[in-house]
């Protein structure tokens, strides 16, 4: 009957004006002259077609992908956080508590066995992680299918979750070369450095994870931008680290303290004025650490 009344609808009873304009998104059909809706009751008989990507043009039939972030993979269905309803109304008081406990209900239905519970937990320590260190998405992924992996393995029961998870998420830094330290990790999950780095070598033991060896040079301008060196100092120091990987200098050391005593070193040449201890708090090394580590770089400019 609606669809009846529709197709006999040329012209706006008001005005008398025959452009018509129809809005799909709340499904009205009003005059383009004078605004009158003449309708809110359009049904859209289109394609059902939606774009989950910046790139508009690439339009889907499906929704958003999966996920090795969800514990579910993403697969299941979920009630909207939005508080409107089909035509973009805002509910009322009511309705909106009786829509709270059906999302808090239907939440809690999704995860039913404790494994379920056990990922759901995690992904949720990894996501307030991925703010506080300015992580990407793909180091969250792989820190998921590494946590998985480990679940597979019954690596989890028994032990603290989140210990696996910043052993998960290092194992993830380190495979995609993204500079984040165990203290880093520990002090964004407020928890001690020796149970991140305990569960770190039982996962890489028994996952057998193949880990690139870290490069220094990744560690320079991160220190940089926190102690303020310019430029100058900071390709210095690329290329005093440079000349130390070449005759083999680096191996066995730690990355972070033989970038903070390079940068260190650069400074001096540069003649910016930078002490040791600004360096120490930028790069988390000791003191004593940067000083070790500027004797034998000293030692192989000096025989350069």
């Amino acid at each position: 009957m609606l669809k009846n009344n529709l197709a006999n609808v040329v012209k706006c009873p008001v005005c008398g004006d025959k452009k018509l304009v129809t809005d799909h998104s709340t499904g009205e059909l009003f005059c383009g002259k004078c605004g009158l809706v003449i309708t809110d009751q359009i049904t859209d008989s289109g394609a059902e077609w939606r774009s989950f990507s910046s790139d508009q043009n690439d339009r889907t039939r499906v929704g958003a992908g999966t996920s090795l972030t969800i514990h579910d993979m993403g697969l299941s269905t979920i009630i909207g956080v939005a508080n409107k309803d089909a035509t973009g109304k805002p509910l009322s008081s009511s309705m909106k508590n009786s829509i709270e406990r059906l999302r808090t209900w239907d939440s809690r239905s999704q995860a039913n066995s404790s494994a379920d519970r056990n990922l759901r937990q995690a992904f949720n320590e990894m996501g307030k992680l991925k703010d506080k260190l300015a992580l990407t998405d793909t180091v969250i992924e792989k820190a998921a299918y590494i946590y998985r992996k480990a679940m597979e393995k019954k690596l989890v029961r028994g032990r603290s979750i989140q210990g696996l998870v910043g052993a998960c998420l290092y194992a993830a830094c380190r495979d995609t070369e993204t500079p984040r330290t165990l203290y880093d990790i520990a002090d964004g999950m407020n928890i001690k450095k020796k149970d991140i780095a305990r569960c770190y070598r039982l996962i890489f033991r028994e996952l057998e994870l193949k880990m690139p060896v870290v490069d220094p040079v990744k560690g320079i301008s991160r220190i940089a931008s926190v102690a303020k060196l310019s430029e100058k100092s900071k390709r210095n120091a690329v290329k005093i680290l440079n000349q130390a990987k070449d005759i083999g200098l680096v191996a066995g050391k730690d990355p972070m303290g033989v970038a903070a005593a390079s940068l260190y070193l650069a400074c001096i040449t540069t003649g910016e004025i930078k002490s040791q201890k600004e360096i120490s708090i930028a790069s988390g090394i000791t003191e004593v650490t940067i000083r070790n580590r500027c004797v034998g770089l000293r030692k192989m400019l000096n025989n350069g």
